[in-house]
């Protein structure tokens, strides 16, 4: 620990004793060890510990259907001229549980590392693109402001911001420019601070209010910031007058019918950590990618129009910093919050969350592979890991 590191701790620990917080206090030593290696696992299926938290009351009576055919699946992979088995790729990655879809059906299921089907998993920034489900409902009714509106003009809150002339497509695209340091391996960094932020009790608005540097112009460059996600999180506030976790309870989670009720992280204030804190079981994150590999419908319904699917999932943002151009991410393509492979197929896309989180969606393929892991080496080669991972998930796709 460095002298800094140490500094913003004894500082926090004091305005917590100030206040008499000692639940605060214990919060930030857990997020401090949430991810070491004895305690991750346990950790990602059991976050309500760590952090504040909403229950999100979904009706569960009636579940969309996913039902068992099990097949083989591959065994063996190949990527980069090495050969490698299923066991060897869950096992480097630490997979904690994995759910494979083929038309509709679940042909591959299986849980490892001590968990269990019911745990409900965080989805880290797989929320992104959940989110990005709701907005098309709000869309489709009408009630969305145009793309091109600058977000200080539908969010009062942000005017002084470095929000305040991006546009909600640019924040769509992870293209506002605003300054921020996304690296979860650096204390110091935007990303952290903004976790501590939400262990001890502070304001996620306030925090996005605070952000004040511009990078880039908006709309120039696609560089991810997560706060981007909670910045939509507050348009859905101020166009409907209600919580954005509210809104996917009633616009998407209910009408999809999960089997399991979610929860999600929130500031102390109850508003939900949108970017990044939805807590499911694998069998549910399988289900919102059928919705978009079936083009908005489930169950007979159609939940989100195709329209706004074909839109949010194809290449929209504009081209990486020129920083991030060589890196393996650099090969990646970015929608409305959804994720594009390095020469993506038709219909092809998916969701990620830091330490190995996925919805892998093959619309021609119908298939969807959702997994949950633990992996503490997610970021090895700047980003290969995740060309690794996708790799699987195609060589699967292909096979099935």
């Amino acid at each position: 620990m460095d002298f800094k590191e140490l500094a913003e701790k004894a500082k926090i620990v004091g305005g917590l004793l100030a206040k008499l917080d000692f639940k605060g206090i214990k919060r930030l030593t857990e997020v401090d060890t949430l991810f070491d290696a004895g305690k991750i696992i346990a950790n990602f299926t059991d976050m309500r510990r760590v952090f504040f938290f909403v229950d999100i009351p979904v009706d569960t009576s009636n579940p969309a259907p996913l039902p068992a055919a099990p097949r083989d699946i591959p065994q063996q992979f190949s990527h980069k001229g090495r050969d490698f088995s299923l066991q060897d790729w869950q096992r480097e990655r630490t997979v904690c549980a994995m759910v494979v879809l083929k038309s509709g059906e679940v042909i591959h299921e299986e849980y490892l590392n001590g968990t269990h089907q019911n745990d409900r998993r965080i989805s880290w920034s797989m929320s992104k693109s959940i989110l990005s489900a709701t907005l098309g409902v709000l869309n489709d009714q009408g009630k969305l402001p145009h793309l091109a509106t600058r977000i200080g003009d539908i969010v009062p809150e942000l005017r002084g911001s470095a929000y305040k002339d991006a546009t909600l497509r640019n924040v769509l695209n992870m293209a506002s420019g605003v300054v921020f340091n996304e690296d979860y391996l650096d204390y110091h960094s935007d990303i952290n601070r903004m976790g501590r932020v939400l262990a001890v009790g502070g304001s996620m608005d306030q925090f996005t209010a605070d952000m004040k540097g511009q990078e880039h112009t908006p709309g120039q460059y696609n560089h991810y910031v997560s706060i981007d996600t909670h910045v939509l999180g507050m348009v859905i506030r101020a166009v409907t007058g209600k919580r954005s976790d509210d809104l996917i309870r009633e616009l998407i989670f209910d009408p999809v019918g999960l089997e399991t009720a979610p929860y999600i992280l929130s500031d102390s204030m109850t508003e939900p950590f949108v970017l990044g804190g939805l807590n499911m079981t694998t069998r549910d994150y399988a289900r919102i990618g059928l919705l978009f590999a079936q083009g908005g419908q489930i169950n007979g319904k159609q939940i989100i129009s195709s329209e706004w699917i074909a839109e949010s999932t194809r290449q929209t943002a504009p081209p990486p910093r020129p920083e991030d151009e060589d890196k393996p991410t650099g090969a990646l393509g970015y929608g409305y919050q959804w994720w594009l492979p390095p020469n993506a197929a038709n219909g092809e896309f998916f969701a990620i969350g830091i330490y190995g989180q996925y919805i892998y969606v093959n619309t021609e393929a119908e298939v969807v592979i959702a997994i949950n892991s633990a992996d503490r080496d997610f970021k090895d080669g700047d980003g290969a890991v995740t060309i690794l991972n996708l790799e699987v998930f195609r060589q699967i796709a292909a096979a099935i």
